[in-house]
């Protein structure tokens, strides 16, 4: 139970008309802490729950009253994020408590007495969790203030960067045990220009959240790890085969493989656990999607091939994304299946008055005008399907804006998306000039571009490419400088 602790005296001097109130310095704050206490106290004693602080968090319920048998699993949790720091239970369960019984709800807590922002939900069936997030992710909790609601992952994974290439796993895993506790394993994947070497990274598996938590507060405190400093980060966690279709998916995503591995080599890796059960097998640069006759195949496959090595190289093997999942509600899952032979329907006079309307810029006109066809654009005919395609399956040369190819880069280096922050200023003309800073979260490294333009677009493209000269000489680099010339 929460202690409330004050004087009788002062509530008395409280209570009285403000005219009486003699200014004290914190009186403001003591204020707004009692009333808050007083609302904490109101809401344990309405719904009986129980509120306890520790470890900078403060838990209401968890379990709640007359509760009987285990907690629930973590898929019954959800992540609630963007709280208002001056926002407490008495505001939150009254919210959350629309989408189901609550079990128990940890606020994390800083010790001036306000919240860190985000909080953890769990309710005691999983229909529940699911409907919290349909019903108050981006709900506005106060004008102007929208918090986020999401599933909660029991992440006990961490990615570390700044390894030098010439570390082998079981190097990596000596050190890191010397220096934290409860690791389970390292994952090293092979450079795909040399697989004696690995590609500068490793993903740490530890035994629980708890250990992985202590795990990255250490190693963001050492400074010199093999002569560098360390980069670590929670590892992205893997969402396939998470979603409500889970149960149909039966195709295979093998991650990290060598350019020179065949098709006909994972054909015969798969088919050691279970002879017949792969139908086909597409390989690209350096991944490939294997397809199994069922899914218990596949879920198999899965959980023995993941970290097996083919061909020199650790690979990763994880469930295909379920057809559809992350579609947005106005996806049809109809189109584009044209060829480049096609002829495509004549244009009407409505649809270039339509075009005309628009008010489009020159240059986007000459793109889609029936006079100024693109090579690169052929006919979408009506009734053919489209699939969902992920951003690593293309090429470079297939993306000419510099912001996309950040983006492609920052997926292939398994890095979170860069943040971009738009600044301006008034020129002597009075047009606003814009300029956007990119800042890359991982190292929290921040670029910003030595140009203002007057374009939101062209801001934002030339702050990517700028970011992309500054990280250093990769194949998407080079790209970039090809078609800056």
């Amino acid at each position: 139970m929460i202690s409330i602790y004050y004087d009788e005296e002062i509530v008395e001097h409280m209570a009285a008309s403000s005219e009486k109130v003699v200014p004290v310095k914190g009186m403001e704050e003591f204020k707004k802490s009692f009333s808050i206490q007083m609302a904490l106290v109101a809401l344990m004693d309405k719904t009986g729950y129980d509120i306890l602080q520790e470890n900078g968090q403060r838990k209401y319920g968890g379990p709640p009253p007359n509760w009987k048998g285990p907690a629930p699993r973590i898929d019954c949790e959800v992540f609630v994020g963007n709280i208002p720091r001056d926002m407490y239970e008495h505001e939150l369960v009254p919210l959350f408590v629309t989408a189901g019984t609550i079990y128990e709800l940890r606020l994390m807590m800083e010790f001036s007495g306000h919240n860190r922002g985000y909080a953890f939900v769990m309710y005691t069936k999983k229909e529940q969790a699911q409907l919290a997030i349909r019903m108050l992710n981006e709900y506005e909790v106060r004008p102007g203030k929208f918090i986020g609601v999401c599933p909660s992952l029991n992440n006990c994974r961490l990615f570390i960067g700044s390894i030098p290439k010439d570390k082998s796993r079981e190097e990596i895993m000596e050190e890191i045990k010397k220096l934290t506790e409860g690791l389970r394993d390292v994952t090293v994947y092979s450079s795909t220009s040399d697989s004696s070497k690995n590609r500068g990274y490793a993903f740490l598996e530890y035994e629980t959240h708890k250990a992985a938590a202590l795990a990255r507060k250490d190693l963001i405190a050492i400074r010199n790890l093999w002569g560098h400093v360390p980069w670590v980060n929670w590892a992205k966690p893997d969402k396939h085969g998470k979603g409500a279709n889970v149960q149909f998916v039966r195709a295979v995503h093998v991650r990290h493989l060598s350019p020179s591995t065949t098709e006909e080599t994972l054909k015969r890796e798969f088919e050691r656990i279970k002879e017949g059960a792969l139908v086909r097998v597409k390989k690209f640069s350096d991944h490939a999607f294997l397809h199994f006759g069922c899914h218990k195949d596949a879920v198999t496959a899965t959980s023995i091939m993941n970290g097996a090595t083919i061909d020199g190289n650790i690979v990763e093997v994880s469930l295909a994304k379920p057809i559809g999942e992350g579609l947005g509600k106005k996806s049809c899952g109809k189109g584009y299946q044209g060829s480049k032979t096609g002829g495509g329907a004549k244009e009407s006079v409505k649809d270039r008055s339509s075009l005309q309307s628009l008010n489009l810029p020159p240059h986007f006109q000459c793109a889609v005008g029936p006079d100024k066809a693109d090579k690169s654009m052929f006919p979408l005919f009506p009734g053919t399907p489209l699939y969902r395609t992920d951003v690593l399956l293309l090429q470079p040369d297939q993306i000419r804006s510099a912001v996309s190819l950040l983006d492609l880069y920052c997926c292939r280096q398994n890095l979170p998306p860069p943040h971009y922050q738009l600044f301006s200023m008034l020129g002597q003309d009075g047009t606003r000039l814009l300029v956007y800073k990119v800042v890359m979260p991982l190292t929290q490294s921040a670029f910003v571009p030595d140009k203002l333009c007057v374009r939101l677009d062209d801001a934002k493209e030339l702050a990517a490419q700028h970011t992309m000269w500054n990280l250093g000489d990769t194949p998407i680099h080079t790209h970039i400088h090809t078609h800056s010339q």
